[in-house]
């Protein structure tokens, strides 16, 4: 059975709160997934399908728990053969041009590795939503077929 990776880079918990439900939502739907908080390059290759949900720190920087894991995949460059995936990012769009930049850079990494985009890049703005793990399951429940 196909596994789905939920890679998650959260500072507060309000990224891993959004994958929980994220993972409750796929396995409503029959499928398979898996959160990783501190992943590693062998669970990034054993997934099926990719979708990363990351908040921003910093001057839009990734975070601490997902450094290393990101850093490894800047190294190894492990190519993902148009795997599909899907990235969410969770930011304050008061911060102006790091708005999101952690998951941006995560949605342009995962091109790189030539995987293939199921979505173009989703910005969840803590301005505008106060729940954003409603926002990122209805995108997600409008991409299960790509995911499964």
């Amino acid at each position: 059975m196909s596994k789905i990776g939920i890679f998650v880079g959260s500072v507060y918990g309000n990224a891993q709160n959004v994958a929980e439900d994220v993972q409750t939502m796929l396995a409503a739907n029959g499928l398979n997934a898996e959160i990783y908080k501190d992943p590693s390059l062998a669970d990034f290759q054993a997934a099926s399908s990719v979708i990363v949900i990351s908040s921003t720190t910093g001057q839009g920087d990734i975070p601490p728990n997902l450094e290393f894991f990101i850093e490894d995949l800047r190294s190894a460059f492990p190519l993902m053969a148009n795997k599909p995936f899907a990235v969410a990012g969770l930011g304050d769009s008061s911060y102006h041009e790091s708005f999101c930049g952690a998951g941006r850079q995560i949605f342009e990494l995962l091109t790189e590795l030539q995987g293939k985009a199921i979505a173009d890049f989703l910005e969840v703005d803590a301005c505008e939503t106060l729940e954003p793990e409603v926002e990122v399951v209805n995108w997600l429940q409008g991409l299960l077929t790509h995911l499964a």
